[in-house]
């Protein structure tokens, strides 16, 4: 979801009031993405690499995050949409841990969405940390296969991504479930994410409805 400090500094804001209209814009597409048939969404709310970010900037994501989260649970559980952590959540301060833990928990039974929130994420540590699980259980390398280190990754027992949405005109990944997300479509949105509405969504799901997807045959 790019494009919040870019859109704070075309109105001459600081870059914070960015990310305050970025958890705004989550809202509304949560809602809608189970009208439309998805039932996996993630989002990708705060990469690993975003702790090189000024202090002041990465304490106040901490806050945003915390605050949607308890705010919104209960209207997570009204829509019936699970949530998940995928990300080192345990690097994370314990308070906002706390809020994702018992989101989750609150939230297990909703059987309308999954939503999985990619926070402190990184797809590259999301295959090391599978790696790292393999080799702890003891696996013998050569009963080390794809299905065998998939079934150690965050999203375990969750299809892979058919569509990846890219806000912001950047065409690349940026680190973003990159074992899930080999054959997945990409779609760029030229739209920065404080802007981005259902509308888009549904704009991005028609342009992907039109693709012809070969998976590299």
């Amino acid at each position: 979801m790019d494009g919040n400090r870019r859109w704070a500094a075309a109105r001459g804001l600081p870059g914070i009031a960015g990310h305050v209209q970025g958890v705004e814009a989550i809202r509304p597409v949560v809602k809608h993405a189970p009208d439309c048939g998805i039932e996996v969404l993630s989002l990708y709310v705060f990469s690993r690499e975003n702790w090189t970010r000024t202090e002041a900037e990465v304490n106040g994501l901490f806050s945003l995050v915390d605050s949607a989260v308890r705010q919104h649970t209960d209207e997570l559980i009204d829509e019936g949409v699970s949530v998940q952590v995928i990300g080192r959540l345990h690097e994370a301060p314990s308070d906002v841990q706390r809020s994702i833990r018992e989101a989750e928990e609150r939230t297990r039974d909703g059987a309308r969405m999954r939503l999985n929130i990619a926070f402190n994420y990184s797809g590259r540590s999301e295959i090391i940390d599978a790696v790292r699980a393999l080799v702890a259980a003891g696996v013998p390398a050569i009963e080390i296969d794809e299905p065998a280190l998939a079934a150690q990754l965050y999203t375990a027992g969750q299809p892979d991504p058919d569509l990846i949405i890219r806000t912001g005109g950047e065409h690349r990944t940026s680190n973003f479930l990159l074992w899930q997300g080999a054959y997945a479509e990409l779609v760029v949105s030229d739209r920065l994410w404080p802007d981005f509405t259902p509308a888009d969504l549904d704009a991005a799901l028609e342009e992907y409805a039109g693709r012809h997807r070969r998976f590299g045959g």
